[in-house]
């Protein structure tokens, strides 16, 4: 199928497996092993000769191969690699591609800044920029940094990074670039065609988009992907059968999916921003947001999730987030459900508190993620939750 075929398309027919019965539905392979008719034939699959199941820790497992199919379609990539979790496919592409350093620009998930910091134990050095400081950019990639690795949209400010710049400064130094596209998504924005080399999604939000599965994937050139399964087959961070079974399903949805967030995301955003008890609304989608124009240049839609700070400090927020009767509070993001957290006691608790100021992330900052119910009924419990903030100040 052609990589131009349209994603709704695509995610319905790539990675189709048919077997004996014709089924019009792929079914799961739970096996772990797989057999040969011959010791000629077991040699050629792990000689490289001939791509089949053989065993599925390695992901050669057809559940897993039909997935990766699809995750490598929707993301215009020669190759896909799917993982345990998030952190497993952020992890294991530091690992193997960071050992000459890692440059990690602007605000991204406390998950990895903590990865980050652990790894140095490794010898992996991070060096922590701004997003928008190219002289440290350049500074770090002339001292040697192998690797740049940033979240645009950032978690959890909203701050958008030009990938296509950034990758052009990058290449000149022979570096990397990795992008994690978990806010965005590939439907609305597909890093490689901008320039990146990698693609690292948590398919555990909008890609499963149900908060009922965990997994990652890491997307890009088919040489790069090669050399970083053995990074996953030997750290067991290989996605398990039945989950890619899942996984695969709901990505037949992700489209639609995608395109309600979207159009919910923007019309909560504006009414947040009209509200008197708000501070400030960080979503790209807004016409005064800031990385605005940028946002429009390198992406198609602007996402489900959105930030603001509340009037009065960090216990107004929790007085106003404790507030909420339709949205739930929890970690994580991009399901059906909308989710609202504060990210100071949640992706970055723990965190040091230079390091959250420098961030731009505040007791007062609310993360929502805006899920698929009518969006009426999500701005009804915004406005209740906020007008009881107001009549106790």
């Amino acid at each position: 199928m052609s990589k131009s075929t349209h994603p709704a398309t695509q995610m319905i027919h790539v990675g189709a497996v048919p077997d004996a019965s014709s089924a019009a539905v792929a079914p799961l392979y739970d096996s772990t092993t797989f057999s040969f008719d011959s010791t000629a034939d077991l040699l050629d699959v792990v000689e490289g000769r001939t791509e089949a199941a053989f065993y599925t820790r390695y992901g050669m497992n057809p559940t897993i191969q039909s997935l990766e199919q699809r995750l490598a379609a929707l993301d215009k990539a020669d190759k896909a690699l799917a993982y345990a979790s998030g952190m497993a496919a952020i992890s294991s592409l530091c690992l193997a591609f960071g050992r000459g350093g890692i440059i990690c620009m602007g605000e991204i998930y406390g998950g990895t800044t903590g990865f980050l910091n652990q790894a140095a134990q490794l010898g992996i050095e991070t060096r922590f920029i701004a997003s928008k400081d190219k002289v440290a950019l350049e500074q770090g990639l002339s001292e040697g940094a192998s690797l740049v690795l940033f979240e645009t949209p950032a978690n959890p400010t909203l701050s958008v990074t030009d990938i296509a710049e950034v990758a052009e400064l990058a290449h000149q130094f022979d570096a990397l670039v990795a992008v994690d596209n978990t806010f965005a998504t590939p439907i609305n924005q597909l890093p490689l065609q901008l320039g990146a080399d990698l693609a690292v999604q948590s398919a555990t939000k909008y890609l499963g988009g149900h908060s009922d599965l965990t997994a990652g994937v890491v997307t890009g050139d088919g040489a790069l992907i090669t050399s970083l399964n053995p990074w996953r087959s030997s750290l067991g961070q290989t996605i398990a059968p039945e989950t890619a079974h899942k996984l695969k399903r709901s990505l037949i949805t992700l489209p639609l999916r995608v395109a309600q967030h979207n159009q919910n995301a923007l019309t909560v955003a504006e009414f947040l921003q009209q509200h008197a008890s708000v501070d400030q609304v960080f979503y790209p989608g807004l016409i005064t947001d800031p990385g605005h124009p940028l946002a429009k240049k390198q992406m198609s839609g602007f996402g489900g999730m959105l930030s603001f700070t509340v009037k009065g400090g960090g216990h107004k927020a929790r007085q106003m987030i404790d507030g909420l009767t339709l949205i739930k509070r929890a970690p994580s993001l991009g399901g059906a459900e909308s989710l609202a957290t504060q990210p100071v006691f949640t992706s970055h608790h723990g965190l040091p508190e230079a390091l959250l100021k420098k961030a731009g992330i505040s007791a007062s900052m609310i993360r929502l993620s805006v899920g698929l119910e009518q969006s009426d009924d999500l701005i009804e419990d915004l406005q209740q939750a906020l007008s009881n903030v107001a009549l106790h100040r």
